[in-house]
């Protein structure tokens, strides 16, 4: 059942970096139930639910939070919960009577995670943005790209992911520890613009001292160094090479058969666009798949650049069964992995529907509550 069983959370719909949340939460073995809109929002992107793999493991029921049986509804689940997670523009679930203070009037021992990409305070706090908004006021977006372009959007993994929703996981279950020893509940205001600036500690360190610049593309680890980069083979596909310690540096040198002295000291930034220039036409002589026969496996700190459908192929992740194959879809497998509290294998989303709820509920009410709720066209 995963190391959170019997944890119960209650999951206000959202999209993107709240789901996910949940979703880890729910790998682990936690018991969520998310609560979609009557009506929900139509997005514009058209993927089927069982493709949606952030709503995995979990089942959800409709509520009509606009009105007040639906709003009752809701705080009904709330008091029997742990913890609870929104991702609305501060001020939504007070308007809507389920803010913090209204949750803890019936459950004082909630934790009520809040998940928002300029905080709950601050200028910026209720102003519409998305990912690369919030990244980039960080310095994160600036330091990522090559020297002399423009930074990339890149992938939400940073922000959204990374940033967002793995710290309000891990303040979340932080604040249910703490409610066992306190017996109160709290608010885990987590913000990505936080979680990323957190993520960044290293970085404002080395720049403190000296180590890395503002410049993007002159460090070691953001494509500067010809020894930490991309590189095109023959075939238009790529690699990767991080070999930063000089003995990991000297092995590839010596497989990719690159002599050392002809580039000069490779911590040197002044050898580094030599570097490049040899590195490239040697890795374009080559396949990627000819250089992963030759490199991988070796202390080279080399890997091939595979695309989402090559991923789930490549010996390694398949040895540790890194995919899990769920109503015909793959699925990357539940993290971090536990030695004794093994999660269940992921179950495919479950759609809101008549059929469906009296399961969802299961876990938080008496089927004659169910029914008394059904009766009153709560629920369907």
């Amino acid at each position: 059942m995963g190391p959170l069983a019997g944890i119960k959370i209650v999951e206000l719909a959202g999209v993107g970096p709240g789901p996910m949340c949940a979703m880890v939460l729910a790998d682990l073995g936690a018991t969520v139930l998310r609560i979609e809109r009557t009506e929900p929002v139509d997005l514009g992107i058209k993927r089927p639910l069982r493709a949606n793999l952030i709503m995995r493991n979990r089942k959800q029921i409709a509520l009509d939070l606009k009105k007040p049986e639906g709003v009752e509804a809701a705080l009904t689940l709330v008091a029997r919960a742990d913890g609870l997670i929104e991702g609305f523009r501060p001020g939504v679930t007070e308007r809507l009577g389920l803010g913090p203070e209204d949750c803890f009037k019936r459950n004082p021992r909630l934790v009520y995670g809040r998940m928002t990409g300029w905080g709950q305070q601050g200028p910026l706090a209720k102003v519409a943005a998305h990912d690369t908004n919030y990244i980039a006021i960080t310095g994160a977006l600036h330091a990522i790209g090559r020297k002399g372009t423009p930074p990339p959007p890149p992938l939400n993994l940073l922000g959204d992911f990374a940033g967002g929703s793995l710290y309000l996981a891990v303040g979340m279950l932080a604040a249910i520890i703490e409610c066992r020893k306190s017996g109160k509940g709290q608010v885990v205001d987590a913000a990505i613009v936080d979680g990323v600036l957190s993520l960044s500690a290293q970085m404002f360190g080395s720049y403190a001292a000296g180590i890395i610049t503002a410049g993007r593309g002159e460090n070691t680890s953001d494509s500067g160094a010809h020894f930490f980069d991309c590189y095109e083979c023959k075939d238009g596909k790529f690699v990767s090479v991080a070999a930063v310690e000089k003995r990991f540096y000297d092995e590839l040198c010596r497989r990719i058969g690159v002599d050392p002295a002809a580039i000069g000291e490779h911590t040197d930034p002044a050898n580094w666009d030599k570097g490049k220039e040899i590195f490239a036409r040697t890795f374009r002589t080559k396949t990627r798949d000819e250089w992963t026969a030759l490199l991988e496996g070796t202390d080279a700190c080399f890997a091939p650049v595979l695309d989402w459908g090559e991923a789930p192929n490549h010996p390694h992740l398949k040895a540790r069964h890194s995919f899990v194959e769920v109503d015909g879809i793959l699925h990357p497998a539940p993290a971090p992995r536990f030695s004794r509290s093994v999660p269940d294998k992921p179950t495919a989303p479950v759609p809101v529907a008549p059929e469906n709820t009296d399961a969802a509920l299961a876990p938080w009410m008496t089927p004659a509550e169910v029914a008394a709720w059904r009766v009153r066209g709560i629920v369907t």
